[in-house]
């Protein structure tokens, strides 16, 4: 961890320019990204205080630990901080998980959804699943018996607001529609820092075809409704 806070702190040094987007001083960048991973630091530390005490109380044999988070931090990445977007900086969570009397760790590179959570800690306490539970278990994966699934899809409701049931809506023509609003692709290995749009490119095309495709059957299967 340290060795790696020491090159982001040189690679910062060599980079930032005299002023930063939202008149941001390279100082006060360096000061939110040292306090940054600081916050990082003391959670690394705080999972091996964890790891320490279940040694210590002959509790590891029979727990499950999993280190995951809700949202990642821009840090400057896109001229934005902090969350709330779709970017890979602000979307990208660390997931790990410990069994009782794993030997060896395994890296997973494809994504895989916290949806799938959920479904994994009742598949592996042998406990079955709600029929709404509409993850799947990512215990297969980990056995290294199946593929990691090849899509990971995430959502966004920016306000936060949940429909209840009997909740009256305004008139028809007072409503606007979000998902009218614009759509964006991004192929990462062919467009570093998710800088381009794709999407009216006509050379993606089939890829941005396929992508939908698979939106759709993702919806179908979670049950949902929303028309894209």
């Amino acid at each position: 961890m340290r060795e790696w806070q020491q090159a982001e702190a040189i690679l910062d040094r060599e980079r930032l320019p005299v002023q930063l987007f939202f008149g941001v001083t390279p100082e006060e960048y360096r000061s939110i990204k040292q306090r940054y991973l600081g916050l990082v630091t003391l959670v690394d530390q705080s999972i091996g205080a964890i790891l320490g005490c279940l040694e210590r109380f002959g509790l590891s044999g029979n727990t499950i630990v999993v280190h995951t988070s809700d949202h990642g931090d821009s840090l400057g990445a896109h001229h934005l901080f902090g969350k709330e977007t779709m970017f890979e900086e602000a979307a990208r969570v660390p997931l790990l998980i410990r069994l009782p009397g794993q030997e060896r760790g395994k890296i997973v590179l494809q994504p895989v959804s916290h949806i799938d959570l959920v479904p994994t800690l009742l598949d592996l306490l042998n406990e079955p699943r709600h029929p709404q539970c509409v993850g799947k278990s990512l215990l297969p994966v980990i056995n290294e018996e199946a593929a990691p699934p090849e899509n990971a899809f995430l959502e966004w409701a920016p306000n936060r607001t949940k429909v209840k049931k009997g909740t009256s809506l305004a008139r028809r023509r007072a409503v606007k529609r979000a998902v009218e609003e614009s759509t964006r692709a991004v192929v990462t290995p062919d467009g570093p820092w998710e800088a381009r749009n794709l999407y009216e490119d006509r050379q993606y095309a089939p890829v941005i075809s396929r992508l939908t495709g698979e939106i759709h059957r993702w919806q179908e299967s979670a049950n949902d409704k929303l028309r894209l």
